[in-house]
């Protein structure tokens, strides 16, 4: 039974690899006819079948490819030279493939390849590229810009360096990017400027690991905004309000425990024994909270673009206990109580820092949609 089903899984793969491409040849696959006729004759040189479509596929791929390349330069399709450059390419590919392969080098001992051609196809290729760049740039928008650097993009993929495709990407890039200044995080008192400071690195580190330099939005803190010279689209804006840190909470329960359990005296004769002990419970919490506002203001005309609340909290707690009487009273959670102890409450500054991180990510999360669109 297991013979049988190992011959059905490798029956597949069998077939497969002994094809010799004659299906793939009468569907007008001419390429993928080609293809599997040359890795039959790799392992097996005189395959009857493989040389057959060999003989007759190759030259039928190369006369439709003609065709083809033929058709689609006397339409007026736009970019239609990368097209071609498409075509010529896997006509070549084949070439390569015979060249590397004896037993179909025989048959075809110079197989077509496009040189000279495909050269020329590349200078037509770029410069369609260049010219719609051109024509986008006529527009003087900023989505105009953005379609005129990808299409420079392209001409300088085609043939690196063609004319001055750098230097018009870079202009390109220039009127297509959105340059955003991110202000410092106001804090009305000065006991949290430093993790303010903080929070505020985090937020700038994100928005630039999210909008790489080379896209098309790009972000500045005030600063660098000034040693550039940077007049910018938008502004964010952002400001800690309402914010307590560190108010302290205790409370204190006590209880008396009592537990019975059977003390055996021999082996057929027990006993019950009560524990009895008082159970004093010590709970530290320490409550922080606050809400950022931040704004989104678009610099060239001040309009006012997002405004949002976001809150935030965090509580710290230490519990601990003491007890008098009998361990035995206690269950196993109350006497690891009693191993804790109290702790210092944690400085004021860490604290800020806890309550923000929930507001960073809702933050982040939210600039993250508002300037994708942008990219």
């Amino acid at each position: 039974m297991k013979r049988s089903y190992l011959l059905v899984l490798l029956l597949p793969l069998v077939l497969f690899s002994c094809s010799s491409g004659k299906k793939a040849l009468q569907r007008g696959d001419y390429y993928q006819a080609i293809s599997k006729a040359i890795e039959r004759l790799k392992s097996n040189p005189t395959n009857d079948k493989a040389l057959k479509v060999l003989k007759e596929g190759y030259p039928m791929a190369v006369e439709w490819s003609q065709e083809e390349i033929d058709q689609t330069l006397t339409t007026n399709e736009a970019f239609k030279w990368e097209r071609t450059i498409s075509v010529m390419k896997r006509v070549n590919a084949m070439s390569d493939q015979i060249r590397s392969t004896p037993a179909a080098r025989k048959l075809f001992p110079a197989p077509k390849t496009y040189t000279s051609e495909l050269t020329m196809a590349y200078e037509k290729a770029a410069e369609d590229r260049y010219q719609a760049g051109l024509q986008f740039m006529e527009q003087e928008t900023r989505e105009s810009a953005r379609t005129a650097y990808t299409h420079f993009e392209r001409a300088d993929q085609w043939i690196p360096g063609y004319k001055d495709s750098h230097e018009r990407m870079a202009i390109a890039k220039e009127l297509a990017t959105v340059n955003v200044v991110v202000e410092a995080v106001t804090v009305h008192t000065k006991a949290y400027e430093l993790s303010s400071g903080f929070f505020y690195n985090q937020v700038f580190e994100y928005l630039n690991n999210q909008f790489p330099s080379h896209g098309f939005v790009n972000f500045f803190s005030p600063k660098q905004a000034e040693n550039f010279e940077l007049n910018p689209d938008f502004v964010v804006r952002m400001e800690f309000y309402d914010f307590s840190v560190g108010n302290l909470v205790r409370s204190e329960k006590e209880e008396s425990l009592t537990k019975r359990v059977k003390v055996p005296l021999t082996d057929t004769t027990f006993v019950n024994k009560t524990y009895r002990a008082k159970l004093k419970t010590y709970t530290d919490e320490v409550i922080s909270g606050g809400r950022l506002n931040y704004r989104i203001v678009d610099f060239q005309n001040d309009k006012l673009l997002r405004d949002n609340l976001i809150p935030g909290s965090f509580n710290w707690v230490n519990q601990y206990a003491i007890f008098a009487g009998d361990q035995e009273a206690l269950s196993d959670k109350q006497y690891a109580l009693t191993q804790q102890k109290a702790v210092p409450l944690p400085p004021h500054q860490d604290l800020f820092i806890e309550f923000t991180r929930p507001i960073y990510k809702q933050l982040t999360t939210e600039l993250n949609s508002f300037f994708r669109r942008y990219r």
